[in-house]
């Protein structure tokens, strides 16, 4: 079956069906997760695969647990059941911290996240604190700069400068400096 079908047919495909989508090369696993904040459980046996390099699309009305899911799988929710995987590895139970060290699992905020009285450098390397290695921050912050003229031009500057698609351009650039998987 396609995609195509399910929105003709008007029903969700089932976890077997997911999977098929996938393919063999299966990067973040979510399955029969149960999940929500305080003891509101808003997230009932909720099945996501994808494989990697496939971009994942998340649809639905305001309060359909949408953020919750992400939130699952970055420490900020509570997890009542279920399991998260990525790469093989189950984090579940990790901690955002362990999350972002282990399996490289990085969050990028859907609101402003830039600190603007520190430099456009100062906030990439941000993204390496939890790092052991801080020479591969900077190695990582340097391939940025390279890639993005614009940031590299005003890496000195507070970026409070930058413009807000900038901002945002730093704000995903600081997390790749944690080379999340």
């Amino acid at each position: 079956m396609t995609t195509d079908q399910y929105s003709v047919l008007g029903k969700a495909p089932t976890a077997e069906e997911l999977k098929e989508l996938a393919s063999n090369d299966m990067h973040l696993t979510i399955e029969g997760l149960n999940a929500g904040y305080g003891k509101m459980e808003i997230l009932h046996d909720v099945n996501l695969y994808a494989s990697k390099g496939q971009s994942v699309c998340l649809i639905g009305p305001n309060g359909a647990g949408k953020s919750t899911i992400l939130h699952s799988v970055y420490g900020f929710s509570n997890i009542f059941s279920g399991t998260i995987t990525v790469d093989g590895k189950d984090i579940t139970k990790l901690s955002s911290a362990e999350k972002l060290k282990s399996v490289g699992v990085a969050y990028i905020l859907q609101d402003n996240s830039v600190f603007p009285d520190m430099t456009v450098e100062e906030n990439l390397l941000m993204g390496g604190y939890i790092k052991d290695n801080t020479n591969e921050s900077y190695e990582e912050a340097e391939k940025i700069f390279e890639k993005y003229d614009h940031l590299k031009k005003r890496r000195n500057h507070p970026a409070k400068v930058l413009s807000g698609g900038e901002r945002r351009l730093l704000e995903i650039s600081r997390a790749l400096v944690m080379k999340p998987s």
